[in-house]
């Protein structure tokens, strides 16, 4: 049973605190924003930017000094300062400017770049090798979950209690998640890299994933997946205003479809997590993305675009199981940190890319041509994966390459 290491106990229930505080933070901002600005297609695509680009500038850093750092003590201290940063934030808005709310987001969003390859290097260290998908299933069925009940959540909150308590719901969420983490046993003492600095560190992440097959694949999957989903991100809410003729407010019930689904999806991957390869779940979520897409940007009808939803959501957990064990069992724990960082960039980098012209292109195009596209975009990003596929057997973890002295 999974949930018997105490690591994956305790980094999955701090994991829940959060992932209820981001929920929140994310619908009271979409909803507040939207309110002030009249559903302006700008600005909700702002939110989204301000949300990732963070990640795109701050993933490799963060990654390396991840590598560098205790995983313990630096979760603890990213989730204490994003909670601090909240704070900030909520005086601030209390003064009468919406602006600063995303502060919050970009401080959470750069904090994140330290705390989740920590957690990633906890599981290589703790988790033996033949339960690492388990774990990265349960861990997709855990963001399923918050999918169904994150909305009405995040939601019920803001609705009743106005931005300002969702603000303060955040902060006690990232102290709760703190305390959680501060269970965990001391830090493994790590190796000493002496005279290393930051830099060689970083470089040495680079040469890793250049001479991994897997991990140099995954670069062109992230950069087309990535593209794909930043093109629509900022637009389901469009989806249901223009498509759907319902108000802003239905757009959670559309989020909770897709939840449950993905719900459903991550149990059956859990029961299949020993039987397929990472790299054919990653392609099977791609492909079904693809299908998905298309027909969400294309329907008029709520219960089609409710069917899509749940088709897309059930599949959802491929790609995030099939990514997050593709990189763990192909990447050495000293190195979990910066393959994260140059990886997670390129998906990051190409969602930003597409976020921030998602609106103009929905404007000069339209709805139905940006999902098009984005689900071509998933399309390549599967074909890209055939190379991997046709092997027999799932690629060996190699060791890192030799770095040059100078």
């Amino acid at each position: 049973m999974l949930l018997k290491n105490r690591y994956v106990r305790t980094v999955i229930l701090s994991r829940v605190l959060l992932q209820l505080g981001i929920w929140v933070r994310n619908f009271a901002i979409l909803l507040y924003v939207t309110d002030l600005t009249n559903n302006d297609p700008l600005y909700v695509s702002l939110i989204s930017v301000a949300e990732f680009a963070p990640i795109f500038l701050f993933a490799i850093i963060g990654g390396t000094f991840a590598d560098r750092w205790q995983p313990k003590r630096t979760m603890i201290g990213c989730d204490v300062l994003s909670a601090l940063s909240v704070l900030v934030v909520l005086f601030v808005v209390m003064s009468g400017s919406w602006h600063a709310l995303l502060f919050a987001t970009l401080v959470s969003a750069i904090l994140s770049q330290f705390s989740q390859p920590s957690a990633m290097k906890l599981f290589k260290q703790h988790v033996p090798a033949e339960q690492l998908q388990g774990v990265m299933a349960m861990f997709q069925t855990l963001m399923a979950i918050f999918m169904v009940v994150g909305p009405i959540i995040g939601t019920f909150v803001y609705q009743q209690y106005g931005i300002e308590i969702s603000i303060s719901v955040m902060s006690v969420l990232f102290i709760g998640s703190a305390l959680i983490l501060s269970l965990l046993p001391r830090d493994e003492a790590q190796f000493n890299n002496g005279n290393r600095n930051f830099k060689e560190e970083l470089k040495d992440g680079l040469r890793y994933v250049g001479s991994n097959r897997v991990l140099r694949t995954l670069v062109g999957t992230f950069a087309a997946a990535g593209l794909a989903v930043g093109l629509i991100q900022p637009l389901m809410l469009f989806v249901t205003i223009e498509n759907l003729g319902r108000d802003k407010q239905f757009l959670q019930w559309l989020l909770m479809a897709n939840g449950a689904a993905m719900l459903v999806g991550g149990g059956f991957i859990m029961g299949l997590s020993k039987k397929l390869k990472p790299q054919s779940l990653l392609a099977i979520g791609l492909l079904a993305s693809a299908i998905g897409t298309i027909g969400l940007g294309w329907s008029t009808s709520v219960p089609l675009t409710l069917l899509l939803q749940v088709l897309n959501g059930f599949f959802y957990p491929c790609i995030h199981v099939g990514i997050n064990t593709m990189i763990m069992k192909n990447t050495e724990a000293a190195f979990i940190g910066r393959v994260g960082g140059v990886l997670t960039p390129m998906f990051m980098g190409m969602m930003v890319v597409g976020m921030s012209a998602s609106g103009a292109l929905k404007d000069w195009l339209s709805l139905f041509t940006v999902y098009a596209f984005s689900g071509m975009l998933f399309l390549i990003g599967a074909l890209l994966l055939y190379p991997l596929m046709r092997g027999s057997r799932t690629p060996e973890l190699q060791p890192a390459p030799a770095r040059n002295e100078t």
